[in-house]
């Protein structure tokens, strides 16, 4: 594979590249892509996994809410073994919380139609990928008058945590804390969020910071290809769409509608970064009645403290430099929210390698 040839006679100066998509790292780890890379090319993942940058305060809130007799958590599988401040959704749900698990967001509608008697408060957690579909929940209960339904949203949209990440990108901004050998070189930007906002989206980052961005697909092959354009576009600032069959410059406008009706910017919280401003979306105030106590959800603690998923979520480190990792920190004892999606980084990596 010339592609391959490429990327493997490199002798340049090291690049870090980036990936903020948690089906990238995923399909990174599965095609055993860092191994055919040479040592000067190097892969880190960021911040784009929904499940993993979710903070410990919106898992304790949704326990409270599961512990009133008269309230229902709905939520996806993966949700539910993060950990909150003490304990997980699954735990509390063995401690008498009331939680259902669905595959669809639809399935909450569902759910609240079906008995009225109990508000069903669905977990709203995603990128920009999702919300247009917790855009049409709401909708969709409007217009069938079902009044006993909620969201606990955490809904994060990318270019602010990508700023966030370029900005603490120098030695400067860190305060010494990092050297070149962390710096990054590029971002693969993420295709899923990419179909919604297009790559006009990251046209601005790309001029800001003077770096490369390249939406991919996610074969190996596609993947290898992105990689192969950052190193050539070193040095520009500008975006390479080469995932054109689903992205296109300025997006899905549709879904784009759909969302700026029913919601709106916010500050948010990321786990292990903190608050980063305009990152987010809530509810606006003409539909705050389907609000079931998210605008409060902006602190981060609890958990155990040795947990460094904060600084693999920031590529500062890789999952096996965490001291956890492999030992406390397993599939099936997960002490943070890296190993527990199927996107996390920390499980990427311990199911690539076979432990």
């Amino acid at each position: 594979m010339k592609i391959l040839e490429y990327l493997q006679s490199y002798r340049g100066k090291p690049l870090r590249f980036m990936e903020v998509c948690g089906t990238h790292t995923a399909e990174i780890n599965r095609n055993g892509i860092p191994a055919l890379l040479p040592p000067s090319i190097e892969l880190v993942s960021g911040p784009g996994c929904p499940v993993c940058v979710t903070v410990s305060a919106y898992i304790d809130r949704l326990i409270e809410l599961g512990m009133d007799p008269e309230n229902c958590i709905v939520t996806f599988g993966d949700m539910l073994r993060v950990p909150g401040s003490s304990i997980s959704l699954s735990e509390a749900r063995s401690r008498g919380c009331s939680v259902r698990m669905v595959y669809s967001p639809m399935d909450a509608l569902k759910l609240a139609k079906a008995d009225p008697g109990h508000v069903y408060i669905f977990a709203a957690v995603g990128f920009e990928t999702t919300t247009p579909v917790y855009a049409l929940l709401v909708q969709e209960a409007l217009e069938q008058g079902i009044g006993n339904l909620r969201l606990l949203t955490s809904l994060k949209v990318m270019p602010p945590v990508i700023d966030w990440i370029c900005a603490h990108n120098s030695d400067s901004a860190q305060s010494g804390e990092a050297c070149e050998s962390q710096r990054i070189h590029g971002f693969l930007a993420p295709g899923h969020v990419s179909v919604i906002t297009g790559s006009r989206a990251f046209e601005p980052l790309a001029r800001k910071y003077g770096l490369p961005f390249v939406v991919a697909g996610f074969e190996g092959e596609e993947i290898l290809a992105a990689i192969a354009a950052l190193v050539k576009l070193q040095g520009q600032g500008r975006v390479l769409n080469m995932y054109p069959s689903a992205v296109t410059e300025e997006g899905n406008r549709t879904a784009q509608e759909r969302v700026e009706r029913i919601f709106e910017p916010c500050d948010a919280a990321w786990r292990g970064i903190g608050v980063i401003a305009g990152s987010g979306r809530k509810l606006r105030k003409e539909y705050e009645a389907f609000d079931a106590g998210s605008a409060s959800l902006l602190e981060d603690e609890g958990g155990n403290p040795a947990c460094c998923c904060a600084r693999v979520l920031m590529g500062r480190i890789r999952p096996r430099e965490c001291p956890l990792f492999g030992k406390a920190c397993t599939p099936q004892t997960p002490q943070g929210a890296c190993m527990v999606s199927t996107e996390g980084s920390c499980f990427s990596c311990w199911q690539s390698e076979g432990l």
